[in-house]
Order: C-alpha cells, then structure tokens, then sequence
C-alpha cells in the first residue's frame, strides 16, 4: 500500500507540473485565493506548521492516528443523497464539472480514489467547500487550523500534493486565516483529480457497474 500511495505521489507531481507549465484551469470551483497581509516569513510561529512546541501539536499523534483510521474504515464515508438516476451517471461523462455538482457523483468518485489511495484529494475539496461557507467568525481560523492540520502539514497521513507556490502562500495566510485562504489550493487539487483521476474513474469497474447496474433498472432498457 505504501509503494502505491508513494506511486500515485508521483503521478499528481507529475500533473501538477504539467499544469503549471501550461494549460487552463476550470474556472468553475474555486477563485483566485484572497492573500491575507503577510507579515513576514517568521514560520516558527505557525503553531500547525509543526516547528515548534505548544499545547496545539501536543496531541497531534494520536488526531493523526484517528484521522488515518477514518480513512482506511471509511467512518465519514458519504454525503446523504439519493441514489443516482441513470439519467445522471450519463451527464457525469460529459464533464468533470457534471460529476462534481452531482453529490451521488462525488460519492461515486470519492469510491474510486479511495481504490487509489487518493481519497484524500475529495476529502480536502470537500472540507474547502465547507469552509468557504462558515459563517461563523469566531469558528474560521479553528477550522483552518484543522484543514491544514488534516491536509496541508507534511506530518498528516492525509497531505496533499500542493506545488511549493501555493503551499508557501497557505503558510502566510494561516498567520491571519479567512474564508479565501484555501482557494487556491482547493482549485489545484479539483484541477489535479480533473485532469489526472477523472478520465481513470470513467473507465474503472466503479462507473461501468454502477452504469450498467442502472442501465438493467431503467424502464428504457
């Protein structure tokens, strides 16, 4: 499993390169990151960044422990919806966009990164999504924290593969955490399973069964 996991590492680097070199992101999920003012690179102040000692990183082990079980259980497995029609696994061919905006799509999907080790990549877009909407003040920065804790930090079973310019500005913008502090990144992670996940997803056992499954149900066949 680890040999895996290091291997599809590589590939999203890859990807990510590729994508940096050229090429356009969707425009449709995330928007250009909202740069909080920086006050100087002073990493050691970053609490979550895990270069010095406090009272936060003191039970980082055992949330790490307890976030790798999650994932490897599946404990926060699925959003609630309803089973999908056979109407709708057919739009989530036509584009990535289609699957994403369809819940029983993520699900679909989040069901196929997991055989990839890559899970990890729908859990953050969706923790981003969420986060964008709180509207408590006061909850912001905890729920920062905790999303880079889980995704960003290097010490997470659950990293995910961010290239070094959008990770250094995640790292200014936790000195002043906002609503838009993980927009870039949420983008580059959606460009990532798009370009590198998605035209895999459509051609694995998971679409094909669950398409034939409904094909067979549906009155038309």
């Amino acid at each position: 499993m680890g040999s895996e996991r290091m291997e599809m590492r590589k590939r999203q680097m890859s990807v990510q390169q590729e994508s940096a070199a050229g090429g356009t992101a969707p425009t449709q999920q995330g928007q250009p990151g909202q740069q909080a003012n920086p006050r100087g690179s002073n990493a050691c102040c970053f609490c979550w960044c895990c270069c010095c000692s406090c009272s936060w990183n003191e039970d980082r082990d055992e949330r790490s422990q307890k976030a790798a079980f999650d994932v490897k259980e599946g404990t926060a497995d699925s959003e609630d919806c309803p089973k999908p029609t056979l109407e709708e696994v057919r739009t989530w061919g036509q584009s990535f966009d289609k699957l994403m905006c369809c819940p029983a799509g993520r699900n679909s999907f989040r069901q196929f990164l997991r055989t990839e080790f890559s899970e990890e990549n729908m859990l953050f877009w969706l923790a981003c999504d969420e986060f964008r909407r709180e509207a408590n003040k006061s909850a912001i920065e905890e729920k920062a924290r905790a999303i880079y804790e889980d995704y960003i930090s290097i010490l997470s079973p659950k990293e995910v593969s961010l290239d070094s310019r959008v990770r250094e500005a995640i790292n200014r913008n936790m000195q002043e955490p906002n609503l838009h502090t993980f927009d870039d990144a949420q983008l580059q992670i959606y460009t990532l399973m798009q370009r590198d996940s998605y035209p895999r997803y459509m051609n694995s056992p998971v679409y094909k069964n669950l398409f034939n499954t409904l094909s067979e149900q549906s009155p038309e066949s």
